[in-house]
């Protein structure tokens, strides 16, 4: 008989990154093996081809707004549904070799997210530096072995413990409250059930580029009592002034008004990519009025197929 292949998850590495700490909250990963891999397209890859199961992918920082990388490869990379959500709270320490000091700083590696995350303290502190984009937070730390300009790194705090480093400043991040918003991305076509605190995912391209067509696909939401918690452009990049918009709604799909929603964007857009529904990491209730409750679309319908069988109306 046959052994069932090992069951992998995907995170972008190397260890002891904020990606790493998100896939640590999920159950079904727990005593599985983890792939550290170097970048989205590759995490994204591994899914594809089946060499995990599913990849932890940083995807909205609440200080930098969404993460492009994450929201371009979902939006090229086909048959991805996004099936759970997970908040890390964030912050930063300054490292640096043994040896060095603040005064010494002129150039820091940093990932370019981390770097936005930081950027007040760094320019009020080293008002003078230089920055060199790593692949990750501790890709920027361990950097700082290898040959190159840079005398220090924005890196998560604890890194001292993996790699011999001493921390120059703590707590260096601009924001206090900044979380990272993480979502764990697989191919199963398998919706999981309502449960009055969900998000549904798309990504709409606008039809044509006129006056009033973003303000039509918005009033696919509005008119339904969908209440929406991210809506992000991003170039399709085929011609100047075409756009594509990440969307994250409140509710499920199986959510009358959310599935009312969607079939809108349908009849309006030539392209919708439905992204999945999926519990909220904060389990905070979506909130609507009554006149949005799913009996009221029941009703409605109820009420049309009547008049279109002649039933008497009362």
């Amino acid at each position: 008989m046959p052994e069932t292949p090992d069951v992998h998850y995907s995170f972008l590495g190397p260890a002891g990154t904020f990606t790493e700490a998100a896939l640590a909250q999920v159950a079904a990963a727990q005593g599985l093996p983890w792939r550290a891999v170097n970048n989205v397209g590759e995490a994204f890859a591994d899914v594809v081809s089946g060499r995990s199961v599913a990849a932890m992918i940083a995807i909205e920082n609440s200080v930098d707004g969404g993460v492009s990388a994450t929201q371009d490869a979902l939006a090229s990379v086909p048959n991805l549904r996004i099936i759970g959500e997970y908040l890390v709270p964030v912050n930063f320490v300054l490292v640096a070799r043994p040896g060095t000091s603040l005064e010494d700083v002129k150039i820091v590696n940093a990932h370019p997210v981390a770097y936005a995350q930081c950027r007040s303290w760094l320019e009020a502190t080293l008002p003078r530096h230089g920055h060199i984009p790593s692949s990750s937070n501790v890709a920027a730390a361990a950097a700082l072995f290898e040959p190159g300009p840079a005398d220090a790194a924005v890196a998560p705090p604890g890194i001292e413990k993996h790699h011999d480093l001493v921390v120059l400043a703590r707590n260096i991040g601009d924001n206090p409250n900044a979380v990272t918003r993480f979502v764990l991305v697989g191919r199963t076509t398998v919706i999981p059930e309502p449960t009055g605190a969900d998000k549904t995912s798309v990504i709409v391209e606008l039809p044509e580029d006129r006056a009033g067509a973003l303000l039509e696909m918005l009033e696919q939401f509005a008119t339904r009592g969908v209440n929406l918690s991210l809506i992000q452009s991003r170039p399709i990049g085929d011609s100047l002034g075409r756009y594509r918009f990440v969307i994250d709604a409140d509710g499920h799909i199986l959510d009358e008004r959310v599935a009312d929603a969607l079939l809108g964007l349908r009849r309006f857009s030539p392209k919708v990519i439905f992204l999945g529904s999926y519990p909220r990491a904060d389990k905070q209730a979506n909130v609507f009025t009554d006149r949005y409750d799913d009996g009221v679309f029941i009703e409605a319908r109820d009420w049309l197929r009547g008049l279109v069988s002649g039933e008497p109306t009362a």
